[in-house]
């Protein structure tokens, strides 16, 4: 299965870490978040996060996956799924997924803009907390990446278990107005999100997407 003509890339966030990345114009990678010490709430599970920081990512020697801001090729993704099932025990946060918001960016805009700017970035055919995963560099080797896993609703299978959970990195920050839509789970989160940009230089649109959940 070849690429899409036009891929998408998805970072996901509580909807209440969303009024400090509008104030800071971006998301910020794990380990910037760390020292920051960034308002709103984490998702993520914490022994991952902390082993991320430890991960390098080959095509670019010294940096490492928590040094990077993690997107899925994907919306409605396998970690989105355990934020649902709320049952994992290295999971701190047990919220569900209804406040849980869906950033979009079109990935070809996104590569345009790093190469501009001199961004490193790279993408995983795995998931990239992972020792065995597999990078990338170059956007001819974007069909590498298992496009049939990345689109499949079961993924109960292994391969195409991994496959679904390859990521998109770029380097350190990733600029707030590169952001292109807001998808979201119910009214009331939409409220929410369209309130955190009230006065904003930059406010894509929010859009109920309920096929993006579980």
């Amino acid at each position: 299965m070849p690429p899409p003509a036009q891929p998408k890339i998805y970072h996901i966030a509580h909807v209440d870490r969303l009024p400090s990345i509008i104030a800071d114009g971006a998301l910020w990678c794990d380990r910037r978040i760390v020292s920051r010490a960034a308002a709103g709430t984490v998702i993520g599970m914490g022994g991952i996060k902390q082993r991320r920081l430890t991960l390098p990512v080959r095509p670019h020697p010294g940096t490492y996956v928590g040094d990077y801001v993690p997107f899925y090729f994907c919306s409605r993704s396998i970690m989105l799924f355990v934020i649902h099932c709320a049952n994992n025990p290295e999971l701190a946060y047990r919220g569900g997924q209804q406040p849980i918001i869906h950033l979009e960016a079109d990935l070809h805009r996104v590569l345009r803009w790093a190469e501009a700017e001199w961004r490193r970035w790279a993408f995983s055919l795995s998931n990239a907390g992972a020792a065995y995963a597999q990078f990338r560099a170059s956007i001819d080797d974007l069909d590498q990446i298992n496009w049939q896993a990345v689109a499949a609703t079961d993924f109960r299978p292994a391969d195409i278990k991994e496959g679904k959970q390859a990521e998109f990195l770029v380097h350190d920050t990733f600029p707030w107005d590169l952001v292109e839509r807001v998808g979201v789970c119910s009214r009331a989160v939409s409220q929410q999100a369209v309130n955190a940009m009230t006065g904003a230089a930059h406010r894509p649109g929010v859009e109920n997407q309920r096929d993006w959940y579980y």
